[in-house]
This record gives C-alpha cells, structure tokens and sequence, in this order.
C-alpha cells in the first residue's frame, strides 16, 4: 500500500488492521503533536479502561513543513533505540507495542499520565532523588552493552552499520555544533544578547574547541545513543504510589560519543538551575548534575567485570571514564549555547518575564564547560562555575 500520512480518522482503523485493536467503533483518538518533527496521536476506549500512543515519522520538519524535508527513515532509528534499550533498561522506557516501517508509526504505551519533565520543573517542582539517578544508571547501561565492551566486535561492527542515522546526525554537525557560532539564518536570540552572540562568533578558542567536539562527535563510534537527552525527552510522575521515570524519542539515536548523551542532560539540568535562580525556587537543582554522574559512573564500573574483551584492564576503565567525563562537558557547553543562540530554545528560559540574566548567566557557563573542560575534574569544581559570583 505505501507510506501514507495518517490523521486522525484514519488511526482507528490502522489500529484494527494491525491488531492493536478488535473494535475500531470503540476508538477515540486525540492529536497531541507537541515536538518539531513527528506527529503523536493517543487512543482510548470509551470506557476509558485502555490507550495506546502512535507516534509518526512525517518525511518533513513538522513545524515547518514541506519547505523542509526529512526523510521518515529516522523512525527506524527509533525502533532499534528501543529494542536495544528494551534488553537493558526495559522499566525506563514506553513499552512498544509495535513498529510498522512501510509507515514509519510506532505503537507504543501511552504516557499521559505522566508529565514532561521540563514542564514540572519549569512549574516549579523539584527533580527529586530519583530521576537524574535514573538516567545515570539507563545511559550507562546502554553504552556498556552497545560499546567494545560489552559486545564482540563482529556484533559490534553490525550494530555501527545498522544504527548509521546520517540525516540526524548532520542536524546536530549544524544546529547543535556549528551554526551557533556562525552567521546563519537559524540563529535567533533576545536582542538583549546581542553582545554575547558576536563575542561566541568572534571567540576563536571557543570555535577550536567546539570544531574539536564537533569532529569526536563525527568519528567516535563509542556505543548506541538515545542523541536527544534532555528534559524534554524525559516522563515523570507516580503510579500505585512509586516513583516513575521514563526516556522516549530516541530517534537521534545512532552509534557515537557516550558523553554526548551525558552533556544534553547536564546542559538542560543547568539551564533549569538558571531558572529556579531567576525565580527564587532553586532546590535540589543543582545536585543533578553530580547524581546522574555518579549513578553513571557507578554503574559502569558494576558492569565492567563483565567485559567481552579482559585486555581493556581497570587502568584503563578509569582513563575511559575520565575521557567520558570530559567530553560531556564540553557537549553540555555546546547544548546550552545552542538552546540560547541557535535555532531551538528552552522555555525554561523563554517564559521568563525577563529572560536575559539567566540566559547571560547560562551562555557564559556554557562557554567555560567547553573551553575549560579538561580541567574541571569534577562534579565540585562544576559547581563552582555555575555558583554566581
């Protein structure tokens, strides 16, 4: 039949001819399209007593249309983000109930009782002590089995060649780690930071070391990414009393540096420290960076006896680590500077009633992440950039 774009009348009896559902006259279904490039559909019975979620991959921006293509194909990265993540972190992420690649639709468990995490911290609710942890411990578990060590090096190799995401992975080479620091037409900020913009456009240090960044990005093929970790790829919430995280929209996912899934996270925890210092509700936001780091790390030390391959001995974990830990730092820098200057902002910062000081403040931590990076050794000497002088 064809890849065909589905709207909204057209998703119970999709449902139905998938299987998904024995009774499409009992269907109601409700558009919730929220990010800039696929379209999210939720289905529900009358009684209310079952849901699913379909998410779409259009062959274009969503909020920009067709005078900006995108090849749907990026729906299969998705799918394979999942399955991998499926075996290693199945409780952090949607259940999928399904992929259907002539239409790029993924069926999967639906999330709405649960909230964006960006939503409720920029509400004003705190992390908590368990999502950051969460997502340490999830990002390590997903580099260690899709890395040289936790795979032989012929599934490895396979693994590379399946996962490559080109059409993506040239969005981040330029949205995230060029375009910034360039003239383009993407670029838009707060007029109140305009001098700021020129100085990251004349910074040559800066340039050098995001062009560093920006090659590791293109050719360290370290272990399978989510590619878009930030709290807004992050659900939270409670149910039956306990705590519940989980990742979705993996669909930047491909096989590169394990730190640039570490920094995205980091860059949008500091951004919302940024936010609650602004307004007067600063809690534990400042603690998120260092939890998510230590789970991480704990986590992939826990797992490294089980390494595939003994001649990468413990010497060489701790060089490996540090090299992790460097480099998120450096993406971190470039995630927040592109969130300010470059084509997608935050509303962490956005709905502000003035948000230039906290957008100055985080610009000028976003720098000193990149260019001071193989010096700040730590999740306390972190701390002390981004504490206000």
């Amino acid at each position: 039949m064809g890849y065909r774009i589905l709207e909204t009348d057209d998703i119970p009896g999709y449902l139905h001819e998938r299987g998904h559902w024995a009774d499409p006259a009992d269907i109601r279904v409700r558009e919730v399209s929220d990010g800039n490039v696929n379209r999210v559909f939720l289905a529900s019975n009358t009684a209310g007593t079952r849901s699913l979620a379909l998410k779409q991959a259009l062959p274009w921006v969503r909020v920009a249309g067709p005078s900006w293509p995108l090849s749907p194909d990026r729906s299969d990265a998705e799918a394979r983000a999942y399955e991998q993540l499926a075996k290693v972190a199945p409780d952090d992420i949607p259940a999928i109930h399904g992929y259907d690649p002539e239409n790029h639709a993924l069926v999967m468990e639906d999330l709405s009782d649960l909230e964006v995490l960006r939503t409720v911290l920029n509400d004003g609710a705190p992390y908590g002590p368990h999502t950051s942890p969460q997502i340490g411990r999830l990002v390590a578990r997903l580099s260690f089995a899709t890395s040289d060590f936790g795979m032989t090096s012929a599934d490895r190799k396979a693994l590379i060649s399946a996962s490559v995401n080109p059409e993506l992975c040239e969005i981040t080479e330029d949205v995230v780690l060029s375009e910034p620091y360039i003239e383009h037409e993407h670029n838009h900020w707060h007029e109140g930071l305009d001098d700021l913009a020129a100085q990251f456009r004349a910074d040559t240090r800066l340039h050098t070391e995001v062009a560093d960044l920006r090659h590791t990005f293109m050719t360290s093929a370290q272990a399978l990414l989510h590619g878009d970790l930030h709290t807004g790829s992050v659900m939270v919430g409670e149910r039956a009393g306990t705590p519940v995280v989980r990742v979705f929209d993996p669909e930047f996912s491909f096989v590169g540096p394990i730190g640039y899934d570490l920094g995205l996270y980091w860059a949008n925890t500091l951004v919302s420290e940024e936010r609650a210092r602004d307004l007067g509700t600063l809690s534990d936001h400042g603690d998120q960076l260092r939890l998510s780091w230590e789970a991480f790390e704990t986590e992939f030390r826990r797992l490294w006896p089980t390494r595939v391959d003994t001649f990468f001995d413990d010497a060489y974990l701790d060089r490996f680590l540090r090299r992790v830990w460097t480099e998120s730092l450096g993406y971190a820098g470039t995630e927040i500077i592109r969130r300010i200057i470059g084509f997608a902002h935050l509303t962490d910062l956005t709905t502000l009633g003035d948000p230039v000081p906290a957008s100055r403040r985080a610009l000028l931590i976003g720098r000193e992440l990149i260019v001071r990076r193989d010096e700040l050794n730590d999740p306390n000497s972190v701390s002390a950039v981004v504490q206000p002088t």
